[in-house]
């Protein structure tokens, strides 16, 4: 399996780790690398984007000539900022801002605070059939994003207070995932369910 992370901003080295980490737990093969050129997103089975400013990764990818590429690999794992670049609509946008357009989600940007109002918590995130036990994991916001509204294809995984805050859809073939939280920080469970939502196809 090869996976990539898209390498511009953001927890690259500890998304890189959590995936290696992951699919070890899992006993699959995989290679995980960094990303940054359209050549990088060849023969990829997956790509994860993380955190940082959703405008300016957008920016970069768009300036590398990636955008298209992007939007083919079969699975795209979108973590805080990641997250926003997935949803096809982010609300109350600003004039320029662009998204990769590809999950059936409104997202608003900065919905936590500013970066000084960062929270740690415990949340239940449901990986497994709809009727299995949902498992607790450390959820770590950082300027986070909220997830406003998803459509009826969207399946959604955690909630906060009754807000979304990680989901994940099939789509034409392709899987997409989305967390609000930032889990290559805290727990390689996130990752395993990504991993393992390829296995399935």
């Amino acid at each position: 399996m090869e996976i990539g992370v898209l390498g511009f901003q953001g927890s690259v080295a500890e998304h890189i780790a959590a995936t290696k980490e992951a699919a070890r737990k899992l006993g699959i093969s995989c290679r995980v690398s960094d990303v940054r050129t359209s050549a990088g997103l060849e023969r990829l089975d997956g790509l994860i984007i993380p955190g940082g400013e959703s405008t300016t990764m957008y920016k970069l990818c768009e300036r590398e000539g990636m955008l298209e590429r992007m939007r083919e690999v079969p699975a795209l794992f979108g973590t805080c900022a990641g997250a926003i670049l997935l949803a096809k609509k982010i609300h109350n946008e600003e004039e320029g801002q662009k998204t990769l357009g590809l999950m059936d989600i409104v997202v608003e940007r900065n919905a936590y605070g500013t970066q000084t109002e960062s929270f740690e918590e415990n949340l239940e995130v449901q990986l497994g059939p709809p009727d299995s036990e949902p498992v607790t994991m450390s959820a770590i916001f950082i300027r986070a994003p909220k997830i406003r509204s998803a459509g009826e294809n969207v399946t959604v995984l955690a909630n906060r207070g009754g807000e979304i805050v990680a989901c994940g859809q099939r789509e034409g073939g392709r899987f997409y995932l989305a967390a609000c939280f930032h889990p290559e920080l805290s727990t390689t469970l996130i990752h395993e369910h990504f991993l393992r939502r390829l296995l399935s196809g």
